[in-house]
């Protein structure tokens, strides 16, 4: 999970964060129990591709029973190659990421996994260091604390996009580690199934940082990430957090409010300052208590709007996935199964012109209209928007699916 992981994170991260209604990320590793695995079908260009790789495998370091057991079973996909082609980077305020992240059900559902496994998280904790909130919190965000983990075959996927060529050399090198994870007898063939990209069990690793993190926790001489079993997953998250850098106590960092005439060059990551420092200057906890940890302070919406102050340990973070969202939302979502409140600031209108308050009011009278949102959290997702589209169409509107405050008030 260092940089080249970026590559798998639509593949992985937002299988977790399709948990809620509204506010869904269509991409990503399915849910074992809601789709289908996707279906090989015969390509004589990938079978000569197949046996070109077998003898590149054998040269670095594959068994060569491996690589005949593996590559016997493997298929082409081509609806890997098309959710592939076809993904899209999400462009989430981090207003509607932290949303979906630390949902109510995500937050209560965390914490019923946090007294589940308090045992193993607690061990954990002893062994790397890292906080069992802090690695549920990972948990609940990569696959929806093990509900999500994908039923794509890992070994045909991953043939299959190097094979495609868009990124060949990279998911090449993929396929090598996954087949070295085989030959380890971590898992079978059969057993290695993930997103579309090829991440795989609880935490969606990539099949490169297995090798280089992984642990065998349980102690039955495999690492074993994919059973229903999380314990060598979560072990493996934390060692990978450790051996990053990981601060035990030190926290990741925390909204803070930021005084009247606040300058905004002092913002942004890099212009660290100590506590005493952004003390000095007004700077307090959201609750308005002194500071006692520095770090640097973004604020994404501006100076008016919420502000969060990072901690060397938000670094850590960044390392298990380089996306700035996806690292405040597991901070986040990790304090609120402790308890802690959510965002204090008010985030303001949306480029609409609607808060959260109007997009959740939205939803509830299109829901009360017939034309379902599935859920009323505030994010305008696919459902929200095929809801908006119905009602305009059956209203002889121009067709847009996107919210406004006059289509909210057309629905009083």
């Amino acid at each position: 999970m260092t940089a080249t992981r970026r590559a798998f994170v639509l593949g992985g991260v937002a299988a977790g964060l399709a948990g809620c209604a509204g506010g869904v990320v269509p991409t990503g590793a399915a849910s074992r129990t809601a789709t289908p695995p996707p279906r090989a079908v015969p390509n004589a260009g990938f079978d000569a591709w197949v046996s070109g790789f077998r003898g590149r495998a054998a040269a670095r370091g594959i068994p060569g029973g491996t690589i005949d057991s593996a590559m016997r079973s493997v298929g082409f996909l081509p609806e890997v190659i098309e959710k592939d082609r076809n993904q899209t980077e999400f462009k989430r305020s981090l207003e509607d990421y932290l949303a979906i992240a630390a949902s109510a059900e995500r937050v209560s559902l965390g914490q019923a996994m946090l007294r589940q496994h308090g045992g193993v998280l607690g061990r954990v904790e002893t062994q790397y260091g890292v906080e069992a909130h802090v690695v549920t919190a990972v948990w609940g965000l990569e696959s929806f604390y093990g509900t999500r983990r994908g039923n794509v075959p890992v070994i045909s996927a991953l043939a299959t996009l190097a094979y495609d060529g868009r990124r060949g050399e990279f998911f090449e090198s993929q396929l090598v580690a996954a087949l070295k994870i085989l030959a380890n007898g971590d898992t079978t063939f059969a057993g290695m199934t993930g997103s579309w990209a090829g991440a795989m069990g609880h935490t969606q690793f990539i099949p490169t940082s297995y090798l280089a993190y992984a642990v065998d926790f349980t102690g039955d001489g495999r690492r074993d990430i994919w059973s229903d079993d999380p314990s060598d997953s979560l072990a493996s998250t934390a060692a990978y957090l450790s051996r990053s850098g990981w601060q035990k106590g030190l926290p990741w960092g925390m909204e803070v409010r930021l005084p009247a005439g606040f300058g905004a060059g002092a913002l942004g990551r890099g212009k660290g300052q100590s506590a005493e420092s952004w003390s000095g200057q007004g700077v307090t906890t959201a609750q308005g208590v002194r500071l006692s940890v520095g770090g640097s302070i973004i604020a994404p919406k501006g100076v008016g709007g919420p502000a969060f102050l990072l901690t060397q340990n938000f670094n850590v973070i960044l390392r298990y996935n380089n996306a700035e969202s996806y690292a405040i939302g597991v901070g986040h979502l990790s304090d609120r199964l402790l308890g802690r409140p959510a965002v204090q600031a008010d985030w303001g209108a949306d480029a609409s012109g609607m808060t959260m308050a109007d997009r959740q009011e939205l939803q509830r009278r299109l829901t009360a209209a017939g034309f379902d949102t599935e859920g009323t959290d505030g994010v305008i997702g696919a459902r929200t928007r095929a809801a908006i589209s119905a009602y305009q169409a059956q209203a002889g509107l121009p067709v847009t699916g996107e919210p406004s405050v006059v289509l909210l008030r057309r629905l009083r």
